[in-house]
């Protein structure tokens, strides 16, 4: 089993920061910040642990926000030279990103200042939110001018922060309900040079899809008219969720719109008695039954036993294929069904479907039975 996050986030970290706001603020009380932070840490996992060092700050910093607030940007280390490689180490700032959150919104423009200073060294796609929420018109101008800033960070907290759906954070329904404000800031982004930005706005393009699949086909047709191979692939992670939910629009803006003239042979489900904690082999052969060359996207989903003895499907990318005429391709895919934190799983009848250019067909079944293995993360 994987080790959880929070122990990355252990001790030392407010032992860390207490060093290095001393450095600029001798008058900083750090054994009595650390202890006080640590009181009840150990029970906490990595979020309300950001959130309990923030909120410790808070009583060992000047009561005046805008002071304090220009301490902690103070006693910042160096900015991130590359964009990837960084593993927990930028997690460090957390506590930072929740102090402006939490205490800044009444102090708008220093609050701005840090967090586009916190973003350089840790994303603050958390902690701008709020003014997302509570100064809206003003925090969007804000993110306009970030569009164009020089620093990748930068420019990724404009479309990363703006995400609808972002994961570990509350959801902007403001921006669900209408999300043009927020694809005028993607407009600015689509071609960013950075493949860590573009993939951030394919990310935020493809959560407005799952309230707006309409938007979302209508944006996605029109970035792809004269795009280059880098916005073409933008277009294609950004439909990803689309195309898994057979959406015809998704499908034909990537070149599935039609019916795939194929056959079905040799399906394999193996083993027909599965366990938890073992795996499932799904196998098939695809034959184009057409005269002329055919692409064809191939997916199939799993329709999982819930709790409440419902089934769920889950769709899992297997191939696209380029089919010449009367050619056949064998396919096959291992499916875990470990217990993960994403998906639990339940003894019972288990159907599987095919999924060709976004129709359905009936491939089998497995039965799933057994005692829960060991949890995997």
């Amino acid at each position: 089993m994987a080790e959880p996050l929070k122990n990355q986030f252990g001790v030392e970290i407010p032992n860390n920061i207490a060093r290095m706001i001393s450095r600029v603020f001798p008058a900083f009380e750090q054994e009595a910040f650390v202890k006080d932070a640590l009181d009840g840490y150990e029970a906490l996992d990595l979020m309300p642990r950001g959130w309990k060092i923030a909120r410790t700050l808070r009583g060992y910093l000047p009561v005046n926000y805008p002071e304090a607030v220009e301490i902690l940007i103070e006693s910042l280390g160096p900015k991130l030279e590359k964009t990837d490689g960084h593993g927990m180490a930028p997690f460090l700032y957390l506590p930072h990103d929740c102090f402006v959150a939490e205490y800044g919104l009444d102090h708008f423009d220093v609050s701005m200042r840090a967090l586009y200073e916190i973003t350089q060294r840790f994303s603050a796609e958390f902690s701008i939110r709020p003014f997302l929420v509570h100064h809206t018109e003003a925090t969007i101008a804000r993110l306009k001018d970030w569009a164009r800033d020089p620093n990748p960070h930068v420019r990724r907290l404009v479309s990363e922060g703006t995400r609808p759906r972002l994961p570990w954070a509350p959801r902007i329904r403001e921006f669900q309900e209408d999300p043009r404000p927020v694809l005028a800031l993607l407009e600015l982004l689509k071609d960013d040079p950075e493949l860590y930005v573009r993939r951030s706005v394919a990310n935020n393009l493809n959560d407005i899809g799952k309230d707006h699949p309409a938007l979302l086909v209508e944006t996605a047709r029109r970035w792809m008219n004269d795009a280059t191979d880098e916005r073409r692939r933008l277009v294609s992670h950004a439909l990803r969720s689309a195309v898994k939910r057979a959406e015809f629009g998704a499908l034909e803006v990537m070149g599935f719109g039609e019916e795939a003239k194929v056959s079905i042979g040799n399906t394999r489900i193996t083993p027909q008695r599965a366990m938890i904690g073992g795996s499932v082999e799904i196998a098939l052969e695809v034959t184009n039954t057409n005269s002329h060359r055919q692409r064809v996207l191939v997916d199939f989903r799993i329709h999982f036993m819930k709790a409440n003895g419902k089934t769920s499907p889950k769709v899992f990318k297997l191939k696209t294929i380029d089919l010449a005429p009367r050619e056949t391709v064998q396919l096959e895919k291992s499916v875990s069904l470990a217990e993960m934190t994403t998906r639990k799983h339940y003894a019972g009848t288990h159907k599987v479907d095919v999924v060709l250019n976004g129709l359905i067909k009936p491939m089998g079944t497995f039965e799933l039975a057994g005692v829960v293995s060991s949890r995997s993360i």
